[in-house]
């Protein structure tokens, strides 16, 4: 099952490939297993410190497996219990990314398409070829895309977001970053340079604090202004008393490099 997302550490960094570029690894149910194994295993792993997330072959991902969807159907009930545990099973695995303490880097190229832009939204962090497009396209065939649509509304703007969905229409990587779904463009054949420059400048900061960062960047976009600068200000006071923050302060002071333990 696990080889259908392959993991390749270098370093502190995980590189997750999905593996199946004959459907243009289409979140079947296998893949969605893969990926919910893979994360289960780094969420533990406290030698990882950021995540890479690809797809092998000519494209990132194409959203559900749509022929598997259809034998759904062949079910009694028309297929209402399979389509529901599938959808509750991908919110799953999108909402497993941003509660990882690590970083997460989805690499995009080819297409990410309907779910496969969900998953790309779901990730902290994105980095695209510039010739990847995106698209929540279900309406094309008279499937609204409701649940990737969770993940791209909050990243994007309100009234993007809706275009895309009502319009099926694909966007561009330039457009993409523009409007916030993704951090960096890059030509094709640097796109893994660029994705391993980001990973490697995050790589080199106090595990502990990017870990205890995310969390709170998360935690926070849910609270009102007020709660907000409540829960953040106790994480910091928490944070500053850490030895290693403490050794990076100095070090800044000093003007050399922290001695740090992790």
């Amino acid at each position: 099952m696990t080889d259908l997302v392959i993991r390749e550490d270098r370093g502190a960094v995980a590189h997750l490939t999905m593996n199946s570029p004959g459907s243009l690894n289409a979140l079947s149910d296998a893949m969605l297993a893969a990926l919910k194994a893979r994360f289960s295993e780094l969420a533990e792993d406290t030698a990882i410190k950021v995540i890479v997330l690809k797809g092998a072959g000519k494209a990132f991902c194409a959203g559900h497996d749509l022929k598997e969807m259809q034998r759904g159907r062949e079910a009694p009930d028309n297929g209402r219990a399979y389509f529901a545990d599938l959808f509750f099973r991908c919110a799953e695995v999108m909402q497993m990314i941003p509660a990882l303490p690590q970083p997460v880097i989805a690499e995009a190229h080819g297409i990410a398409t309907a779910a496969g832009c969900q998953l790309v939204a779901s990730c902290d962090l994105a980095v695209a070829a510039e010739d990847t497009r995106f698209g929540v396209n279900g309406v094309n065939i008279g499937l609204f895309c409701s649940t990737p649509m969770v993940a791209l509304s909050r990243n994007v703007p309100r009234k993007v977001a809706f275009e895309m969905l009502t319009t099926g229409e694909f966007i561009s990587a330039a457009r993409a970053v523009e409007v916030g779904l993704v951090n960096r463009v890059a030509p094709h054949e640097e796109l893994a340079a660029e994705t391993e420059a980001l990973a490697t400048t995050i790589e080199g900061k106090l595990g502990a604090a990017v870990k205890i960062g995310k969390r709170a960047f998360y935690d926070q976009a849910n609270m009102d202004l007020a709660a907000a600068y409540e829960h953040t200000a106790a994480v910091m006071v928490e944070n500053m008393l850490w030895r290693d923050t403490a050794e990076g302060v100095q070090a800044f002071i000093e003007k050399r490099k922290p001695d740090w333990a992790e």
